[in-house]
């Protein structure tokens, strides 16, 4: 691996909390925004991991919430850097509760973050490059250029016909 590249899991950040009464709905639910802030502050660990500098969030790209998490769940988020572009980098965070019992931990959500460096002034600065090393950073790694033409095109900032990595997705 070169010097100036860093692994996903050297950005691994992981925070375990307990829902309160205060972080749930009326039915009993933690609410989405609760962990959307959960999920906010463990991506900016990450991201700071990676480039020991400022890091703010530029968008959230993803966020599924298939299973309600009930009041008195313990819950687990990992987030690590799953691939660096320019100045920006692309943040996975999967969420688990911890089953009462067993303490087997099943995972309930999961959220991709963009985060952005930037220096004392708020201008853009350069990241290093992640290496991934397991078969699920591989995958991420490689997933993370789709979804960034994909949120480009979106936004009107690139022309479909210029998303490489889209369009091998549907030639043959």
């Amino acid at each position: 691996m070169s010097k100036n590249k860093r692994t996903p899991e050297s950005t691994l950040a992981i925070n375990t909390e307990i829902v309160l009464p205060n972080d749930t709905n009326t039915l009993g639910n933690l609410m989405g925004g609760k962990l959307l802030h959960w999920m906010d502050v463990i991506a900016a660990i990450s991201s700071h991991r990676l480039c020991k500098r400022v890091c703010v969030t530029a968008a959230v790209n993803s966020v599924t919430f298939p299973k309600p998490i009930k009041l008195g769940d313990i819950v687990t988020l990992k987030s690590k850097v799953s691939r660096t572009f320019n100045s920006s980098m692309e943040i996975f965070i999967d969420v688990f509760v911890e089953d009462r019992t067993t303490s087997e931990q099943i995972k309930v959500n999961e959220a991709i973050y963009t985060f952005v460096a930037v220096d004392q002034l708020g201008n853009t600065i350069t990241v290093p490059e992640v290496e991934p090393q397991t078969e699920e950073e591989k995958s991420r790694y490689e997933g993370a250029l789709r979804r960034k033409q994909l949120s480009l095109i979106l936004a009107g900032k690139m022309k479909p016909s210029e998303a490489h990595e889209l369009k091998a997705l549907f030639e043959e």
